[in-house]
């Protein structure tokens, strides 16, 4: 008879199913359980504890009810994750600009203020303007292609 494997402590699988809800991929959870608790956790292991995976299709009911609520809760509540917000960005990079430029790193503080006058511009965001100038209808634009109806040369064979 095969020895029982020993089990993970509730705390343990707790943190697991979090992490795993959010996202967090089973290498990334097995060494954040390793710096947080000390315990070594193969990728497989973690990945049992996600219903979504083949590996997990026998997670219990308490657990996968806890991953389904981490889940929507953690996509529900994106917004409440600080870079989520534009301004949380644009003081970040304005902080690595002005590092950068201290460090005389002239092309980074470059690309970071690019960057920065894109998130301004809205470069990284789905929002694009469809008026024309102060809100009003954008021009007609002629269309590319001119048809022409070609003249009837006889060749269909008789008009009927």
């Amino acid at each position: 008879m095969a020895a029982k494997k020993p089990s993970l402590p509730d705390e343990v699988k707790r943190f697991i199913i979090n992490a795993l809800a959010a996202f967090d991929t089973p290498s990334q959870v097995s060494a954040a359980v390793k710096e947080e608790f000390g315990l070594e956790v193969a990728r497989q292991v973690v990945e049992a504890h996600d219903p979504t995976k083949h590996a997990g299709r026998n997670l219990a009911a308490k657990w996968r009810e806890m991953f389904e609520a981490s889940r929507a809760g953690f996509i529900n509540e994106a917004t409440a994750v600080p870079i989520a917000h534009r301004s949380t960005r644009l003081r970040a990079l304005y902080r690595m600009a002005q590092a950068a430029e201290r460090k005389g790193n002239y092309p980074l503080a470059a690309a970071l203020n690019k960057q920065a006058a894109e998130e301004m511009g809205n470069a990284y965001t789905n929002k694009r303007e469809i008026t024309g100038k102060d809100g009003k209808d954008l021009p007609a634009v002629a269309p590319a292609v001119a048809i022409f109806a070609l003249p009837d040369n006889g060749r269909d064979g008789p008009a009927s």
